[in-house]
């Protein structure tokens, strides 16, 4: 069977299922529990790494026979790969409306995106990013001159607060300052809220600064149209996206990246080089994509990220987002019934959101509730700071501190919780691993863990050596 025919066969099987939820590996995993016998395992932790749609995986095994190098092979299967790999490319930029002119260049995450963009700053270039942001917006930037904002408490505030900041920039552009750049969430990865970035690109652009949006969080749940958002760029990880980890996606506009030197040196960036009379060497660096892509790249990894854009294109993000808005009002709902438990959130409970809750629950340390869920209930989630270590402080209203001892009462009356717990599902959540989940916190709450549970290397774990 050809590569097209076997995706032809993936796709007709896929668009067979209910268009609300999509099969994801690891849907008939069995995991066992202290307490004795096993569950289907809960797969509750999307936000850090959704699993991979089973159509992503069928169309990557449909082509692993046919696996070749890319770009520079006379061969078949070489001219195949290198067709795959280019037809990625474009099905990624028609999923992300990409305007005419812009690039969409294959990295190996949002972080790897978001290095790449910041290694392509001109030179003076301000960035101005919310301290409410991801590690992967937050950090990358430190080689600029960097305006770090406080975390508004609306979304009107947090265009206010961006409107301001470039104001102040504007009044002293005479001063020779160089280029701007805004850097912000399209859906937090910590309470799932979605930001304005239509507006916020708006008032970026108004000031004569770019932006790029982090749309790690927003792409598995939300259609991201660059165009009609009129953001600069877009950066997003396949592994989030319901693709296997290792492949990611700066998208946009092409100018800074053309005339940045290559993200990496090597083949594959290199046009043409030759020996110069004086021993040194001679560079024509590619003006496309290939430029900040040198090396032998990862033509699975952008192969299944095409694919998982096709799912989801033809599931339709209507039926998808549809679905997801009844999983969160389970969650919030099953949450809201036990008093013990506070939910995170910047903008409000009536903001829209994504499939991501944070919430703490009082009197528990939330490693050791994290650890409750998946020893006693077959649940998998989060516990801790979520690489957004400045927001989730925040919320809490902590000040930097280590994860007390497994089974203290981090979050007794009258003190401050150090962590939280983040749960978070989309377009593979069966009902039944919300169900489990929000019984599983309401029992929990109530009677307590059914184990004993230690700290070991910094986690929680059940004690086994009684």
């Amino acid at each position: 069977m050809s590569v097209a025919t076997a995706a032809a066969a993936s796709t007709s099987a896929a668009v067979d299922q209910p268009l609300c939820t999509l099969p994801v590996l690891g849907r008939d995993v069995t995991v066992p529990l202290v307490t004795g016998g096993e569950a289907t395992y809960a797969a509750l932790d999307y936000a850090a790494s959704a699993p991979a749609l089973q159509r992503v995986w069928d169309d990557v095994a449909a082509y692993a026979p046919y696996y070749g190098s890319v770009h520079r092979g006379a061969g078949y299967l070489s001219q195949l790969s290198t067709d795959l790999f280019e037809n990625a490319r474009r099905t990624v930029e028609e999923f992300l409306g990409c305007r005419e002119g812009d690039q969409v260049v294959f990295t190996r995450s949002t972080t790897d995106s978001l290095n790449l963009l910041a290694a392509a700053l001109p030179a003076d270039c301000q960035v101005f990013v919310f301290e409410t942001e991801h590690h992967a917006s937050l950090l990358p930037w430190r080689d600029a001159r960097v305006t770090y904002l406080n975390a508004p408490r609306t979304p009107q505030q947090a265009v206010a607060t961006l409107e301001r900041a470039l104001a102040d920039r504007t009044a002293s552009i005479q001063e020779g300052h160089g280029p701007a750049l805004v850097c912000v969430t399209g859906a937090s990865n910590v309470t799932g809220e979605l930001w304005p970035v239509q507006e916020l690109a708006a008032a970026a652009h108004a000031h004569g600064a770019r932006i790029v949006l982090d749309a790690a969080q927003l792409a598995p749940h939300h259609p991201v149209d660059i165009a009609a958002l009129d953001v600069d760029w877009v950066a997003f990880s396949g592994h989030k996206l319901y693709a296997p980890f290792g492949s990611g996606v700066l998208a946009g506009r092409a100018d800074w990246l053309r005339a940045a030197e290559p993200y990496l040196a090597g083949g594959g960036a290199s046009k043409a080089v030759a020996r110069r009379a004086d021993g040194g060497v001679d560079v024509e660096w590619h003006t496309t994509a290939a430029r900040h892509e040198a090396g032998s790249p990862n033509v699975i990894g952008a192969y299944a990220i095409a694919s998982a854009c096709k799912a989801l294109t033809e599931a339709g993000f209507d039926a998808l987002v549809e679905r997801e808005r009844e999983l969160i009002a389970k969650v919030r709902e099953g949450l809201a019934a036990v008093p013990e438990v506070k939910v995170l959130s910047l903008f409000g409970d009536d903001a829209p959101r994504v499939g991501v809750i944070s919430f703490v629950v009082q009197g528990w340390n939330s490693s050791h509730f994290a650890a409750a869920l998946s020893a006693e209930y077959g649940i998998g989630v989060r516990d801790g700071l979520f690489c957004a270590h400045p927001l989730v402080r925040t919320l809490l209203g902590s000040d930097p501190q280590e994860q007390g001892a497994c089974g203290a009462p981090e979050a007794a009356p009258g003190t401050k919780s150090l962590n939280a717990i983040r749960v978070s599902f989309g377009a593979g959540t069966p009902d039944e691993h919300v169900e489990r989940f929000v019984r599983a916190v309401g029992e929990l709450v109530r009677d307590g863990a059914r184990w004993s549970y230690r700290t070991e290397d910094g986690r929680c774990v059940p004690d086994t050596t009684a």
